[in-house]
This record gives structure tokens, sequence and C-alpha cells, in this order.
């Protein structure tokens, strides 16, 4: 499977907070490694490490101060995600064929034109208005086989699935 990393473009600290920090938990728990963020927030940065210091893993947080540079020196495929793109069934196939690094583009606000031009995949999640942390989990999904159950190492908690009320084990 391909490693995975996101690169959040035009993150608005007031406006974003949330919503940024809900692409990186998703994109923590879906199995990518790492999320660049284009304006860095203590904030996100907070949040994202309480989680993961909770419930284990490695996902690190770093600073896009130049997006475009990652972007065009990234080593494996880049897709962006936007509802203007093609169908992801329809190229999933190729998007994984050949196990490259996979940098995932998900923006906040309308996101510059060398994004389509610099993307190899300008994917859709649907051709509708939506959130990105939906698209992102529905992107993360299809690359990886079952990501819904996932533990990781070094966590002091598990979640305990039931039907009937919120359970968590000391580990």
């Amino acid at each position: 499977m391909p490693k995975c990393e996101v690169l959040r473009i035009g993150h608005r600290p007031e406006r974003d907070k949330r919503i940024t920090t809900h692409v990186a938990l998703t994109a923590r728990a879906l199995g990518a490694s790492k999320i660049w963020i284009n304006k860095q927030d203590s904030r996100v940065l907070e949040s994202v490490s309480e989680v993961t210091a909770k419930f284990g893993g490695e996902f690190e947080i770093a600073a896009a101060s130049n997006p475009k540079e990652i972007v065009y020196n990234w080593t494996g495929k880049v897709v962006h995600l936007t509802m203007f793109g093609l169908p992801i069934d329809d190229r999933i196939g190729e998007i994984v064929e050949e196990n490259k690094p996979l940098l995932f583009i998900v923006g906040a606000e309308k996101v510059p034109s060398w994004v389509f031009e610099f993307s190899d995949y300008n994917i859709a999640i649907g051709n509708q208005p939506h959130s990105e942390v939906a698209a992102l989990a529905v992107a993360l999904s299809k690359i990886y086989d079952n990501p819904y159950t996932k533990y990781f190492e070094g966590g002091k908690f598990r979640v305990i699935p039931s039907s009937k009320r919120r359970s968590m084990e000391s580990l």
C-alpha cells in the first residue's frame, strides 16, 4: 500500500481551525502519515498531538510555507481532491497501481490554478459541494483496506466497540 500524506492549502486560522483539525484527524485515523498545513496553527497542532499521544501511531504535522514547492518536488503521485475532477472510481486503479507515495491536496478556500496544473490527478468524490474532510475520508478508504478498525502502536487507550455505550480501555 502506498504511503500517503496530505497537503492542506489555504488554512484560515480563525475560520478553519476546526475543519483543519478534522482534516488532520481524518488523515491520521485513516492511514496517512503526515499533513502539511499551509499556515501553521498551534491549536491544530495541540489537538492532533493530544489524540496521537492518547491513541498512538506516528503522525506528523508540518508547516507548508511554500506549498507549490512541496507539490513540485513530490516524488510520487499528486492527487487533488476537488468536486470538479474525474470520479475517483474511474481512476483509483491508476492511482494505486505503481504503489508510489501519494500526496492528497485539499483546499480550505478556492485553490490556486497551479494545483490543477501540477496534480497528476484531479479527483472528485461526487460533483456536489461537500466537505474536504468527507472527500479525504472517502479517498483514503479507497486506498487502504479496512481502515476503520485500525489500532496504532504506542497508544494509552483503545476504543472497545459497543452498541450500548462509550467504552475504552487503558493499555
